[in-house]
């Protein structure tokens, strides 16, 4: 099987072997969010976030309240997906502190 056709069990394997560049953004999201929750996996909720927001800018565009009531992640993964966002702002801005 080459590394074109293999399957992960999770984005972050795929990530290991091709590069961050590789995945979706979906891939991406599912890599913080880290596991799903029973009958939905990560990259199933990473998904119907992105379109329920319009995406990574929609996302980093939404008070962190908002971002709390998406049901099916627990508080830690958006917090951690709030803090992604703020280092990229940081980066962006070039001012890492």
């Amino acid at each position: 099987m080459d590394s074109k056709s293999k399957q992960w069990q999770h984005p972050g394997g795929k990530l290991r072997e091709l590069g961050a560049e590789t995945l979706s953004d979906a891939e991406l999201l599912a890599c913080l969010i880290s596991t799903g929750i029973p009958g939905k996996p990560a990259e199933k909720i990473a998904q119907e976030i992105l379109e329920r927001f319009g995406g990574f800018k929609g996302m980093a565009n939404q008070p962190l309240e908002k971002l709390l009531n998406i049901k099916g992640i627990a508080d830690v993964k958006i917090i951690r997906i709030a803090a992604a966002f703020e280092i990229a702002r940081r980066v962006i801005q070039g001012s890492l502190k």
